[in-house]
Parts: structure tokens; C-alpha cells; sequence
């Protein structure tokens, strides 16, 4: 099962500010953990949402809405994701995530479990997509 670890953005994130070295020692040590132990699947930053945009679905139309985005507790500001065996172990590995507010300030990681194709049930649409070229699918 994989779950995403959200990194929720702060004002700081959005503003552009970088990580210090400090930061970066951090979570590359945790990484390099996760890396070890066989878990991780995926992770990386996200630039500030002033350099993105949104596709907004309304009455049957699509439209761009470029970034910023006002309420930074919404917008995600970096993620990780990891294969683990169980809930308990994806527990564990969330409460060993550094904590990523540059100011060591208060913040939260929002974590949230992926679906995996066979949740989805049989379907031709779901054979199709599981017939994608992907990474994201545990090894066979």
C-alpha cells in the first residue's frame, strides 16, 4: 500500500524563500532513511503556486486560473510517497518526517493512502489504465 505524505505550504514556501542547509540536511537524512529501509517511492518541492495555475470545470466548461493562490493552508507545498506493508508502518514513518516550516514554526503533513488499481475493481476502463506504461505500480 502506498501512502503520500502532503506537505502543507506556508508563507514562506509560496514567497519562494528556499530551504536552508540545515533543512536540507533533514529531510535528505530522512529520505536517505526511507531510501534504505525500501519504502520510498517518490519525492520532491513544488514551486510556489504564483508559478502555476488551476483548471476549473464549471458548467460543463473548462478555464485557467493562474496562481497565486490566497490560502497557502490549502496548497501543497512538497510530497512523499511511500510503499509500506501497513497503516501502523506508514504511522511510524509519518511521525519521523522533519519538520519542513523553514522557521521550525508550527505546520502539519497531511497524510492520505493511494489507491491501488485493485481497489478500483474489474472494469474494461481499468484495464486499460493498468495497461499504461507507469511507475507507480508495486513491482511483480
Amino acid at each position: 500500500m502506498r501512502y503520500m505524505f502532503i506537505v502543507k505550504a506556508t508563507r514562506e514556501s509560496e514567497s519562494g524563500v528556499m530551504p536552508g542547509e540545515d533543512m536540507l540536511e533533514k529531510m535528505t537524512t530522512f529520505h536517505e532513511e526511507l531510501a534504505r529501509a525500501g519504502v520510498l517511492v517518490d519525492a520532491t518541492g513544488l514551486r510556489p503556486s504564483a508559478n502555476g495555475w488551476r483548471v476549473e470545470h464549471r458548467d460543463g466548461r473548462r478555464s485557467f486560473v493562474d496562481g497565486p493562490f490566497a490560502e497557502t493552508k490549502e496548497i501543497i507545498a512538497g510530497y512523499t510517497i511511500i510503499r509500506v506493508n501497513s497503516e501502523a508502518e506508514a504511522r511510524a514513518w509519518s511521525l519521523k518526517f522533519p519538520n519542513p516550516a523553514l522557521d521550525g514554526g508550527n505546520c502539519h503533513i497531511e497524510v492520505r493512502r493511494l489507491y491501488e488499481m485493485e481497489d478500483l475493481g474489474p472494469s474494461a476502463a481499468v484495464k486499460r489504465f493498468q495497461a499504461l506504461p507507469t511507475l507507480h505500480r508495486a513491482p511483480t
